[in-house]
């Protein structure tokens, strides 16, 4: 069983910064990933970032990639999404998840097995 919890999230304005912070304890996978996802209201969770645990790969949709940079500290067990020159439309409940780690070219692939709580994040205009 493996546990999240998201922190970092908040109320900013638009062009603000802004980190957030994923804690992972309990039992993890030999090799994992993990990953950020977002769901706005009324729309479908959409996946922003991943990072491999041991070998630092990242992987980004073409939508994610410049203002969106994960990244992880090992020693802590946590993962970070470091999300600049925010908008309203990234206004979202972030999630981060943990699912075994495919190699560098299986990130389509992905299976996310445990999920963490979310955190809010609202961009004000």
């Amino acid at each position: 069983q493996v546990q999240l919890v998201e922190s970092g999230g908040g109320l900013v304005q638009a062009g603000d910064s802004l980190r957030l912070s994923c804690a992972a304890s309990g039992r993890t996978y030999s090799n994992y990933a993990m990953g950020w996802f977002r769901q706005a209201p009324g729309k479908e969770r959409e996946f922003v970032a991943a990072i491999s645990w041991g070998g630092g790969d990242t992987h980004y949709p073409d939508s994610m990639k410049g203002r969106f940079t994960i990244s992880r500290d090992n020693a802590k067990n946590t993962v970070y999404l470091q999300m600049n020159s925010l908008k309203p439309e990234d206004t979202a409940v972030y999630y981060c998840a943990v699912g075994p780690y495919r190699g560098s070219s299986g990130w389509s692939r992905m299976r996310y097995d445990y999920w963490g709580q979310g955190t809010q994040v609202t961009v004000s205009s």
